[in-house]
């Protein structure tokens, strides 16, 4: 299909899904509730599994419970009652046994219509073998007096089976699904150049599509279910290469944008490294060697710093900001939380004002009268360096000479944060972090248009901390623990994941709990509470007593996952640890070891875990290297939860899966980059409609509007 004829395809499958034949106003209100709005949408709602239903069963065959496909004749049917409890059943006999079907719910007249007696039947479902016979609960049914069709949706067939809503039935999905492609699946098209697609040995996308709903007789449907056939291959690649394509151009049009050229070399920096109490490691001095060549070449510098909670990343965030500033340019850091920002200018404020810099913060809960005189030193220019929460992208905010913008726990923000971040300045260079590793491959992927830099070191002398898991039934041992280690000198964290009761969630609570842990447990401590209900300068306070050792115990919420730097804190003990995931475990147990203290995580589960909690929490006991924590709760929750999809700009792909196609991934990535690499602004005739396409699917995420 060419451009002309893909755009012409595309004006037709966006029309609303009620165009669909056997769509009307209810059923296209609950297709809403599956995101599903248009007659594209309902072409790529791929199905989630499916069931071989080509092969007859015999029932005097089947001797175990297992599901089956049955052809036979209805010998009765009425509704019966169990103890009160009203059931129909139909008993159908394929001429080697005979089946009892059961309905607990349903419409009784149509049953009764469909199962008269000698009509033949053929159903599928789980078919149950016991000592009383054998039996199946609310079949998938169809009567075929007049035999199979070739054209039967439901048997005979290889049959999708659609993620549920309750009031749409798998019977009618399939209906709607089969319309829209007979009536629209030639409407859509790729522009993806025929060169790549016969390379990759690619269907086209009108094929793909009706084979991905409906596979073909002889199809091999372990394949479709594990998502490794043609068709599942051929939409994913197609989808994948329009967001490397969107990730290339965007790289393509930073890379040719004029930058700063932080070129001027002064003793800022130098004197910065000489006032720290340790070396700095090799990984530390890798990575600042990797920001220095970036903020000096006069391109706009986008790096994204991963690292391990501890790993010492702030110190090149500041060496980064010191180098800006001895250019004559301000600095500005912005976090996603006002604890983790107040945490940021304390330990940057240490480091500035012995250099003679002027350091800021500005955050929502500052008063009238100090917001507006921080604003008035950012945009005058009396403040080399900023630190903030999310006001400092508020519209009011200007800088005088804004050079650097670093943003720590990159994926609590997403791309349009990001992009509006850096329009306070003409192209300022931008650093983001994260202490959520990302595995290399996903961060490639995800972050396609940063440069990625990696502290895989931590500093010396910092010790693991030991974790270990404990029941309810130990929880008179847990408490022992936290006496004695505050008893020799330390402070421990003790972390909920609500802040007050719940009606629906049998759980314990911070705000209940900080009193009783105070009045019945240690009495003879100091507890403090903190939780993100509270107000910014309540927070402070309390965060800073319990810095400043005016704490034992402090109770909280996840409010302390990140930036929290109390060395004495040698104990953390994390409540209802199965409710947290694996990179929020790694993350709150980087709040303790800070120090030189030997230190420890306690992690308090319940008995109601499932089988996926458990291997959470075997994998905190096992170990405390963050990027296979990463791994492991990648392969868990999958890169959607993983990122925090709308937090980070990650897309939900309607076929593609990060984690389990990220093969396809590079594959997509590979070719779509050296689109760019031949055609950077896509300018060229045979590539309009790759610049068309691209920007029907991607220009409202990627932040890029054509230039030129």
């Amino acid at each position: 299909m060419n451009a002309k004829d893909a755009q012409a395809g595309t004006d037709g499958v966006a029309m609303p899904v009620r165009y669909v034949k056997g769509v009307g106003p209810k059923t296209a209100a609950l297709l809403e509730k599956k995101g599903v709005r248009t007659v594209e949408d309902l072409l790529y709602f791929a199905p989630i599994r499916y069931e071989d239903r080509r092969r007859i069963d015999r029932v005097s065959e089947i001797t175990e419970t297992r599901r089956a496909v049955v052809v036979g004749v209805v010998r009765k049917a009425s509704a019966v009652y169990y103890r009160r409890v009203r059931v129909f059943e139909a008993v159908v006999d394929d001429g080697s046994g005979q089946v009892v079907l059961k309905w607990f719910r349903g419409n009784d007249s149509y049953l009764r219509w469909s199962f008269r007696p000698g009509r033949k039947i053929i159903f599928f479902g789980e078919l149950k073998v016991s000592p009383f016979g054998k039996e199946m609960a609310h079949p998938d049914f169809e009567t075929i007096d007049e035999g199979i069709d070739d054209e039967n949706l439901h048997f005979g067939r290889s049959v999708p089976v659609y993620s549920e809503t309750e009031g749409l039935q798998q019977k009618q999905l399939r209906r709607v699904v089969r319309n829209a492609l007979d009536t629209f699946s030639q409407c859509v098209g790729s522009p993806i150049p025929a060169e790549i697609r016969s390379r990759r040995g690619l269907a086209d996308i009108p094929s793909a599509l009706k084979d991905i709903h409906f596979p073909a007789i002889d199809a091999d449907v372990g394949l479709y279910n594990e998502r490794k056939s043609l068709a599942h291959r051929s939409l994913v690649f197609d989808e994948l290469f329009f967001f490397q394509l969107a990730l290339a151009l965007k790289k393509g049009v930073r890379d040719r944008a004029p930058g700063i050229a932080f070129r001027r070399r002064g003793k800022l920096v130098e004197s910065f490294f000489g006032m720290l109490p340790f070396e700095l490691t090799a990984a530390q001095r890798r990575v600042f060697d990797e920001v220095e060549k970036d903020m000096s070449d006069g391109r706009p510098m986008q790096r994204l710093l991963q690292g391990d909670v501890g790993c010492g990343k702030t110190v090149i965030a500041m060496a980064a900001v010191l180098r800006a500033v001895e250019n004559g340019y301000q600095g500005a850091v912005m976090a996603p939380t006002e604890i983790l920002a107040v945490q940021h200018h304390q330990n940057m404020r240490r480091w500035a004002e012995p250099l003679g810099l002027r350091i800021g913060l500005l955050t929502g809960s500052l008063s009238k009268k100090d917001r507006l005189d921080t604003l008035d030193r950012v945009a005058s220019g009396r403040l080399d360096i900023v630190i903030g929460t999310h006001a400092l992208i508020q519209d009011h905010v200007s800088f005088k000479g804004l050079g650097l913008v670093v943003i720590d726990e990159q994926h609590r923000f997403g791309v349009a944060q990001r992009q509006k971040f850096t329009e306070k300045g003409a192209n300022p260079d931008v650093l983001v972090m994260t202490a959520t590793p990302i595995p290399r491959t996903l961060a490639m992927t995800v972050y396609g248009d940063l440069d990625v830099s990696v502290i895989d070191e931590m500093p010396r002398g910092r010790a693991r901390v030991k974790t270990k898991v404990f029941s309810e039934r130990q929880r008179d041992r847990v408490y022992e623990i936290v006496r004695s280690e505050v008893a020799k000198g330390g402070q421990a964290f003790v972390v909920y994941p609500l802040v007050a009761g719940s009606e629906t969630l049998d759980l314990r609570d911070a705000t209940r709990m900080a009193g009783h842990l105070q009045r019945d447990v240690f009495p003879g401590f100091r507890v403090g509470l903190v939780h993100g209900r509270m107000k910014g300068e309540e927070k402070e306070r309390i965060m800073s007593e319990f810095s400043g050792g005016g704490l034992d115990i402090l109770v909280s919420t996840t409010v302390v996952e990140v930036g929290i730097d109390v060395p004495q804190a040698s104990l953390m003990v994390i409540e209802h640890a199965e409710r947290f995931g694996l990179s929020q475990l790694h993350q709150l147990r980087g709040r303790v070891g800070r120090g030189n203290r030997r230190s420890y995580c306690i992690l308090m589960a319940s008995s109601t875990g499932t089988k996926v909690s458990s291997r959470r929490l075997r994998v905190m006991e096992e170990t405390n290297d963050g990027f296979l924590v990463a791994e492991e709760d990648l392969a868990i929750r999958g890169p959607g939860e993983f990122m925090g999809t709308r937090q980070s700009g990650l897309p939900e792909f309607r076929v593609a899966n990060i984690f389990r196609d990220l093969g396809i991934m590079d594959e997509a990535r590979e070719d779509a980059f050296s689109v760019i690499e031949r055609d950077p602004g896509l300018a060229r005739p045979e590539n309009e409609g790759l610049y068309r396409e691209l920007m029907r699917r991607w220009s409202d995420r990627i932040g890029y509007a054509k230039t030129g």
